[in-house]
């Protein structure tokens, strides 16, 4: 006898990740023997540098394999902060203990979701965003509530949008530079504005900056260089995505004490520590900048000559409206036009994309804008550009005049 199952409250409303599941559907589609181009996935193509995986193998030899401190091991957490503080000269040192090593950047963002948020609050997401902010707010009983961008300025909000979407239930909004669907880069003079806005008003801000050594004007400018006080700031990094550690998972959040206390109390009942020999190969990544910036600055490179590539074609295209992205490594189409009465014309379009054309993309409606889709770069460039000219042949084969 089966028994139906129901949801509690706190799961009822949640959506699974849709990056990842286009990345398993064009997964299964493989496995049946379907050539498929990959272009969905928000995770380097590239191998983790081998120094790092020689301090992984060094640690395990050298019987790196117990529990940790929940907050992480002293010598990583050491590290971050020096490595943060690199980044930051003259402004208030951050200290080892305000630092939290978790089990990749997306728990350091929950942790600090279900920590300063919950029934009642409102919380500002610029939009597009991440998927993952959306459920993350909604799994802390909070409000989320989108603050849609310009698409003229890269989807970039401002401090007169996000002053409009306030109320006074507004406890904090959620930052992303270089963005993550979009690839636009927030300046020093946009982010530190917004910063301010959010000291005076008193909300918390969660700055989720995994991309920021990803950017093609030089680094993006981080909020720890720009923000008046650190008193309401909580700074979400990791190496998942600048060192090519995706699966290593390992991040960390940098907040007040009094914050860091509490994420490390609610991770000690989840996930406890991150992986111990992670861990250690993280402390490399950090230590070793020669090699580490080496590494970094030739993949950062690759994404720009794989973002130019595909650019020259879409540029090639009128009418086919694009986010020029300054970071990151993703592409942003609005295809709107090829199916205008569609409530969803991207997920359609994305559909079609890997049906038709063995192209796999994430559709808009993940991001919050059901109108695009987004083209991930990390990928072969031979693949990035054949997968953006059958995505181009199919907008000339939908598009509506």
């Amino acid at each position: 006898m089966s028994t139906q199952f129901l949801p509690s409250g706190n799961v009822s409303r949640i959506k699974e990740s849709a990056t990842i599941a286009v990345s398993q559907r064009a997964r299964a589609l493989k496995a049946k023997g379907r050539t498929v181009i990959d272009l969905g996935a928000g995770e380097p193509d590239f191998a983790t540098p081998e120094f790092i995986r020689d301090a992984a193998k060094r640690a395990l030899d050298e019987g790196a394999t117990k529990y940790t401190a929940v907050e992480g091991i002293p010598r990583l957490r050491e590290a971050i902060a020096q490595y943060v503080n690199s980044q930051t000269p003259g402004r208030t040192p951050v200290e080892p203990s305000e630092v939290m090593v978790t089990t990749g950047s997306k728990q350091a963002l929950f942790n600090a979701c279900f920590s300063l948020f919950g029934q009642g609050d409102e919380v500002l997401v610029p939009t597009p965003a991440w998927t993952s902010y959306y459920e993350m707010v909604e799994l802390a009983r909070a409000t989320c509530v989108p603050v849609l961008g310009d698409p003229a300025a890269g989807f970039k909000v401002t401090v007169d949008s996000l002053r409009a979407a306030s109320t006074a239930r507004t406890r904090g909004v959620m930052l992303n530079s270089p963005s993550n669907p979009t690839g636009a880069v927030y300046s020093a003079e946009e982010l530190g504005a917004i910063l301010a806005l959010a000291e005076d008003r008193g909300w918390w801000v969660i700055s989720d900056e995994i991309y920021r050594r990803i950017a093609y004007d030089g680094p993006a400018t981080g909020s720890l260089q720009v923000a008046r006080t650190r008193e309401r700031l909580v700074l979400v990094d990791g190496v998942a995505k600048a060192f090519a550690m995706t699966g290593w998972r390992v991040g960390w959040s940098v907040a007040p004490l009094a914050v860091t206390k509490a994420m490390s109390a609610l991770q000690s009942h989840t996930t406890s520590n991150a992986t111990t020999m992670a861990q250690h190969a993280t402390v490399a990544a950090l230590v070793d900048t020669v090699q580490s910036d080496a590494a970094v600055t030739r993949m950062v490179a690759e994404y720009h000559a794989r973002r130019d590539a595909a650019l020259q074609l879409l540029h090639s295209e009128p009418g086919l409206r694009i986010v020029r992205p300054d970071g990151a490594f993703y592409l942003y189409l609005d295809v709107t036009a090829t199916n205008p009465e569609a409530g969803d014309a991207g997920t359609d379009f994305a559909t079609r994309l890997l049906d038709e054309a063995g192209v796999a993309i994430v559709p808009g409606a993940a991001f919050g804008t059901p109108g695009w889709v987004r083209i991930s770069y990390a990928a072969r460039v031979d693949d990035v550009v054949e997968g953006v000219r059958r995505a181009i042949d199919l907008w000339r084969s939908s598009r509506r005049a």
